[in-house]
Order: C-alpha cells, then sequence, then structure tokens
C-alpha cells in the first residue's frame, strides 16, 4: 500500500516520521538516504532500512523503482515551460512516452548551468529512469558524468559518450538557407538579430549567417549584426537598435520566431511596413507564425517532431539498444513576410 492511499480498516498508515523514529535518526536524514543525497554512516543507513523492512513504509515517489528497479518516470530538463518552442517539445515528449507507460516529470533549467545541475538532482531524487536534457548549458562534462549512472539524451549538441545520445539540429544550414532565401530575393543589406551567444544553436545559426553571405560575395558587417534573448521583446528592441544606428538594410534574418515577431512590431512603431519596407524571416516555424500579420516566412525547426525523437531516443536506450533516429533537415518555408527587392 503507498502511504498516502486510504489504509483498510483497522491498517495502520506507516510514515516517514515512525520509520526515523524506530531507526534513531530524523525524518529528513530518512528523506535523504531514500533520495541518495545523504552523507552518513553505514550503520545509519542500515538502521533506516531494517526499519523500512519491518515497517512496511513504501514511499510514494519511488514506490514502483523499490517494487520493480523503474519509476516508469523520465525526468525533462526545459529551458523555459512557457516557451512555445519548448511548449511543443515537452508535448511531442508526453506523447511518445505515454504507449509505452512512462511519464515524464518536467522541471526548467532557465538557461543557467548551476540551476540545471539542481534539477539533476532533483529528478535523481525523484528515482527517474533517465534524463532528457532540452538544449541547456550543462557542460559536455556533466552530461557524460550523469549518464554513467542514468541514460542521457541531449539535444542541440554534437556528443558521444556511453548511455548518451545526442540529437542536433542543423542549426548551421537553417541559417545558411535562411540567408540565401533572402539574397535569392535580391536582397544584399541583410540585418541579422542573433540569439544569445552562449546558446550552441545561436551561434550556429550566426555562423550560417556569415557563410551565406561570403558564399554571395556580400560583405560581412558587423554593425549589422545584433544581440538578443530569443523572446519577443528582445527583438523588438533589437530592431530598434538597427533602426538607430542608422545603417540601411531592406532586410532581417532573426534566429528565432518570437525575435522577428518582435522585431515586425518594433517597425510597424516605427512606420516601417513589412514586407514592403523589410523582409523579414525567423527560425523554428512555430505554430502561430503562420497566422501572424503578415505571415511569418521561416526555418522549419519542428518543435513536436524534435520532442518525440528524444523521448524515442531514450526508450531504445532503455531498451538497451543503440538509438536510431532521423533528425529532420532544415528548410525554408517561405511565406508574405519576405518579398523581392524592389
Amino acid at each position: 500500500m503507498k502511504h498516502n492511499e486510504k489504509a483498510p480498516a483497522g491498517a495502520v498508515v506507516v510514515k516517514l516520521e515512525m520509520v526515523a523514529q524506530a531507526a534513531g535518526v530524523s525524518p529528513s536524514t530518512v528523506s535523504r538516504i531514500l533520495n541518495g543525497t545523504a552523507v552518513v554512516s553505514e550503520a545509519k543507513k542500515q538502521a533506516v532500512n531494517e526499519a523500512i523492512a519491518k515497517l512496511g513504509f513504501v514511499p510514494n515517489p519511488i514506490a514502483r523503482g523499490l517494487a520493480g528497479g523503474r519509476t516508469f518516470s523520465i525526468g525533462v530538463i526545459t529551458q523555459s515551460i512557457d516557451s512555445p518552442f519548448y511548449g511543443g517539445a515537452l508535448r511531442g515528449i508526453e506523447e511518445a512516452l505515454a504507449p509505452d507507460g512512462y511519464s515524464p516529470l518536467f522541471v526548467s533549467g532557465h538557461w543557467d548551468a548551476a540551476q540545471e545541475a539542481r534539477c539533476i538532482d532533483v529528478l535523481r531524487s525523484r528515482r527517474v529512469d533517465g534524463i532528457i536534457v532540452l538544449t541547456g548549458r550543462l557542460s559536455d562534462k556533466a552530461l557524460k558524468a550523469c549518464a554513467k549512472t542514468l541514460p542521457v539524451v541531449v539535444t542541440g549538441r554534437a556528443l558521444k559518450a556511453p548511455g548518451l545520445f545526442a540529437l542536433n539540429f542543423d542549426n548551421f544550414e537553417g541559417g545558411r538557407l535562411a540567408t540565401r532565401h533572402l539574397l535569392d530575393l535580391g536582397h544584399r543589406q541583410i540585418a541579422f538579430i542573433a540569439g544569445d551567444d552562449g546558446h550552441p544553436d545561436a551561434t550556429e545559426r550566426h555562423r550560417g549567417y556569415r557563410a551565406a553571405l561570403e558564399a554571395a560575395g556580400v560583405a560581412y558587417d558587423p554593425a549589422l549584426v545584433v544581440s538578443g534573448r530569443y523572446y519577443e521583446e528582445s527583438g523588438r528592441l533589437a530592431v530598434e537598435r538597427l533602426l538607430d544606428s542608422g545603417h540601411p538594410f531592406t532586410a532581417i534574418f532573426s534566429a528565432n520566431d518570437q525575435m522577428a515577431q518582435g522585431a515586425a512590431l518594433g517597425l510597424y512603431r516605427r512606420s516601417l511596413r513589412v514586407p514592403d519596407d523589410i523582409s523579414i524571416v525567423g527560425f523554428d516555424d512555430l505554430a502561430q507564425s503562420a497566422y501572424a500579420l503578415p505571415p511569418l516566412s521561416t526555418v522549419r525547426h519542428p518543435a513536436v517532431e524534435m520532442g518525440r525523437l528524444a523521448a524515442s531516443a531514450m526508450l531504445q536506450l532503455l531498451r538497451g539498444d543503440k538509438p536510431v533516429v532521423e533528425v529532420p533537415v532544415p528548410q525554408v518555408i517561405a511565406r508574405e513576410s519576405s518579398q523581392p527587392l524592389r
């Protein structure tokens, strides 16, 4: 019986405090021993384990793990639960895990390596069977260390290690295709709203932008590159900096759709029209981008599908198989926000 279930008449519900009293330790010590984070003597661990066995205590979060070696839960470290991109990935993970009886446990790292490390500690304490990391800033070394004891799937990395599988979308090619799309429309003064340089995907999209310009014989102009932070307001502020700089441009490649939408608002408030005055191309192909005014040209980076693939790779790891998944290639989705230079 789980400790939070209603006991049959006359039965005693065994609580953690009762285990602590029987073992002669504090309730917090029992809790830390159960989640594997306690630094205590072997004698105390043995006393707690003996009390658990004697009293028949089964803590709910790890009941299935104690009984059968698995909890049928997968930890998922996202960066922001409310992100439209990561929200799609979380949906894909949930959909792919469900048929195999697994449930995801979502936590947010907020693009902070220390916070992501704490997330791993929390997930370990819940005895998850594996961990999926959606991009993030944890070092490769930390991910490899985690994979020594738990299966790990990570997106946005090119990384190999025992127990670890990485899915790496080709952000360089996506950035190159977005820029080439604008070049093919006749644009030569193409501004770039970059993402945070701490994100591997952001640096790769920037590299793709530069490569496309070089291939077309267009000089790279640092004055036309401004940084954003992947959310809408940062795109609006970035386009204001571009306009205030006085450097002319006829098109913008934004490193994600959210910043592109913010940039479109910034142009509107300066009485500039998209695409009549400035063409815009984004990246990700968020669901709402097809319904923007005008509909946003973008690079398809299918969030839901990436989530499904990450979950599929995790299930394959849990079965002891080498994951086989096919990461989709980037492609330009041309809509009304970009048009030939007039």
